[in-house]
């Protein structure tokens, strides 16, 4: 069973890490050095539906991955992780059938990039409000995975400490 463990933190800190990079390195570069915003941010969209529909995949293998290694675990931590875990799982798939679902629906009305329509425009505000809500939901996601991955670590430690 070490090696499931081990394969489980492996592939939690695998997505941790994609998510990170994107969200701190991929994301600022390509508004910082493409020479348009339109452009940087069909970058930025397609990367972040990789991060979403991975995190839900790993959230999932995850989550039904704790079931079979609940032996000799105290129930509560497995709660919290399971719990993470879910969190996780439900931030991406929110993230990417919900807020970026809408979000090419918006593109799609207004027809032309966001920076042509005057600061004021409804379909502008509408669009900077999910956005927002994008940020917030994968920052939701990150600190799960994060809460997850440290609990899956002392998981580890505890088992092979006994």
């Amino acid at each position: 069973m070490n090696l499931l463990s081990d394969l489980r933190i492996l592939l939690l800190g695998l997505w941790l890490g994609a998510a990170c990079f994107f969200s701190f390195a991929v994301a600022p570069s390509a508004f910082g050095v493409l020479p348009s915003r339109e452009l940087a941010g069909l970058i930025v969209n397609r990367t972040l539906a990789i991060i979403n529909y991975s995190g839900f995949t790993v959230g999932l293998i995850l989550l039904a991955s704790s079931y079979v290694l609940r032996q000799n675990v105290n129930r509560t931590k497995l709660l919290l992780e399971q719990g993470s875990l879910l969190l996780l799982t439900a931030a991406c798939a929110f993230g990417q059938f919900v807020i970026a679902a809408k979000l090419n629906d918006l593109r799609g009305q207004i027809g032309r990039p966001i920076d042509e329509l005057a600061i004021d425009d409804p379909l502008r505000a509408a669009f900077n409000d999910l956005h927002g809500y994008s940020v917030t939901i994968l920052t939701t996601a990150l600190i799960a995975a994060v809460a997850a991955f440290f609990l899956l670590v002392r998981r580890v430690r505890n088992t092979t400490d006994s």
